[in-house]
């Protein structure tokens, strides 16, 4: 899919220039005149980055650099602006922008900063689709199971777990070989490394409480 360079800038000459150029580079590019005008036109895809101009009426760069992060969080941000200081790139980086460039930008830097955002954004994308494919793994676990698992990772040797949870080790043995083969993993390392990935995989309730009905799944930390 060819990757969109999104343009959020107030000012319609430099915007419209600036896709041009981008355009020259062999990419897409979409210009919007405000962050509202953004978000009613929300892209369905999330291949490309996000050039965004620092201060803008109405939803200001800052402000609208954090509600990106949560609507398009594989979108790199590039901060572009005639009013940079030193305090201000420092706060868009620390809050996740990718970039920082003052205007006017040369040719060159600007595309070399789009590659560079490009290539982040190729990473996140990765990032993101093993994430998922390994919460679907998770999400194929019975309530039960994701109790044991959670325990395991956590340390619990199986007898240990098998009175956390009131059942016996035998069980809990059965257990393991089940969610191991669910989860595609031969080793316990592996089991660890799943966890790590996806955060917290666990129901105090429902670990507290085996005959709880909630269901454990609804407690697994989405990325």
């Amino acid at each position: 899919m060819e990757p969109i360079i999104h343009i959020i800038d107030d000012d319609r000459s430099f915007r419209t220039a600036l896709g041009r150029l981008v355009e020259t580079y062999g990419f897409g590019a979409s210009c919007y005149e405000s962050g509202e005008e953004f978000f009613v036109r929300l892209p369905q895809s999330e291949t490309g980055c996000i050039l965004l101009d620092l201060r803008m009426p109405g939803l200001s760069g800052p402000e609208l650099q954090e509600r990106l992060a949560q609507a398009v969080p594989l979108l790199p941000i590039v901060f572009l602006t005639g009013q940079g200081t030193i305090s201000a790139s420092v706060q868009a980086m620390k809050a996740g922008a990718d970039d920082f460039l003052e205007k006017p930008v040369s040719s060159k830097i600007l595309r070399a900063v789009i590659e560079r955002a490009l290539a982040q954004n190729e990473r996140r994308s990765a990032g993101h689709d093993q994430i998922q494919a390994l919460q679907t793994k998770v999400f194929s676990l019975t309530p039960r199971e994701i109790q044991v698992f959670d325990l395991v990772v956590r340390g619990r040797r199986n007898k240990q777990v098998a009175y956390d949870l009131n059942t016996s080790e035998r069980t809990i043995k059965a257990h393991r070989h089940s969610i191991m083969e669910k989860l595609g993993v031969t080793s316990f390392a592996e089991m660890v490394s799943i966890a790590e990935r996806l955060g917290p995989v666990r129901s105090t309730q429902a670990v507290s409480n085996p005959t709880s009905g909630s269901s454990p799944k609804a407690n697994i930390q989405r990325h």
